[in-house]
């Protein structure tokens, strides 16, 4: 089925929360919500944005509106779904019934509820439809604090399950027009509430295990620091004190693999539609590999197009205060066009956080021929930042500048 989309400008500024009702003083924002609040009910999908990216929502616990998530991103239906909610209230509605959350938890959502942070709570599957779970047996759910995201939450009074707005395996989107551009006639309607502030995916944390341990699933913008900071100054008296676990940084668990409990973990993601390389600059080879110079590089590159016959064009991603970017430009290569799409600066991670989809997004509509990226250290946002970019690129080049 063909839509018209429409794309409704909502001001975030103009809603706050001083209890778990919205209070919406635009006009033009109370009239856009409400007819996205129309569309979800008609068991519809939205977009709309969030802090982290713009997310494609349906009522989440109606399995018909649920399913249309998965038909109009193409999503593998193996692949479960976050459920955002908008207050406590509603969370305790997608839980099992008495089922008393944890110390650990409690914390958590105290420090970084609303906000970026996913927690796994067990499912009832007689409340939380199968195809929001992928038949496992917890339940994805976060509370957003995009004013927007959480206004139309609130206002259609019912959980709102919500991936990314995007074709299943492209960059998600973090602008209205990214959304617009990718999933223009699959839906009516778009909230365009300028663009996400964090810029990728929240952080899932599963913390239902028997040791007490919170593994991260999926880093996103709440960091390991973060969590680890939380644990020590508001859970030092348990004994003994969670520890964070990144998942395949400090364990592997080849069945979640095989049987996500989250998304992001099995499928390639956030791919463009061209090829990507990451360049790795400060981490070391696997074994039996080696680092190349950059000159020998950037030969193959000058090689590839002349044996294509014509001019490549190139997108760059990289650090702002990288030196591998001076160099580029230094580059004499006459059948090679660069594109520049600047990341933040090396101690700033959480702005190449901010950037990065847009940036594979920017590039790709002005249709390079391949991107490169600069690989950036695995600290505080750097750690999903890489996550992204493993997951998006076909080949990593070791190189030494």
């Amino acid at each position: 089925m063909a839509f018209t989309t429409e794309v409704l400008s909502c001001d975030p500024a103009s809603v706050s929360f001083p209890t778990d009702t919205p209070v919406i003083t635009s006009s033009e924002t109370q009239e856009a919500l409400r007819r996205a609040s129309e569309e979800l009910r008609a068991q519809k999908t939205v977009a709309f944005p969030t802090e982290t990216v713009y997310g494609l929502g349906a009522l989440a616990l109606d399995p018909k509106a649920a399913a249309k998530i998965f038909s109009t991103k193409g999503r593998p239906p193996d692949n479960p779904l976050i459920v955002h909610v908008s207050s406590r209230e509603m969370l305790e509605r997608v839980l099992p019934a008495g089922y008393a959350i944890s110390l650990t938890y409690e914390t958590l959502m105290k420090h970084f509820w609303p906000g970026p942070l996913t927690l796994l709570f067990p499912s009832d599957p007689s409340i939380v439809p199968s195809i929001i779970t992928a038949n496992q047996p917890t339940v994805a759910v976060r509370m957003p604090s995009h004013p927007v995201a959480r206004a139309l939450i609130a206002l259609t009074d019912a959980p709102v399950a919500a991936p990314s707005a995007n074709s299943s395996g492209k960059p998600s989107p973090t602008r209205a027009e990214h959304v617009y551009d990718d999933l223009q006639g699959k839906l009516g309607v778009i909230l365009d509430g300028g663009p996400c502030g964090v810029g990728l995916e929240s952080t899932v944390v599963d913390g239902l295990q028997d040791d007490g341990n919170l593994r991260v699933l999926r880093p996103g913008g709440v960091t390991v620091e973060d969590l680890e900071r939380v644990i020590r100054e508001d859970l030092s008296d348990v004994v003994p004190a969670p520890r964070v676990l990144v998942h395949r940084r400090d364990y592997r668990d080849e069945a979640l693999e095989q049987a996500p409990t989250t998304p992001g973990m099995k499928y390639r993601h956030y791919s463009p539609s061209v090829p990507v390389t990451l360049l790795c600059t400060q981490s070391q080879p696997p074994p039996h590999s080696a680092r190349t110079s950059l000159t020998a590089f950037l030969d193959t590159i000058q090689a590839d197009a002349r044996t294509q016959g014509k001019s490549l064009h190139v997108g760059v991603l990289a650090p702002s205060d990288s030196p591998l970017l001076d160099r580029l430009r230094a580059a004499s290569l006459p059948d090679v066009r660069w594109t520049e799409h600047i990341l933040g600066p090396l101690a700033e991670p959480a702005v190449s956080a901010h950037r990065l989809f847009d940036g594979l997004l920017s590039l790709d509509k002005a249709k390079v021929d391949l991107i490169l990226i600069e690989e950036i250290q695995e600290e505080r946002e750097g750690l999903a930042v890489m996550n992204r970019v493993r997951k998006a690129a076909g080949d990593s080049v070791w190189l030494y500048l």
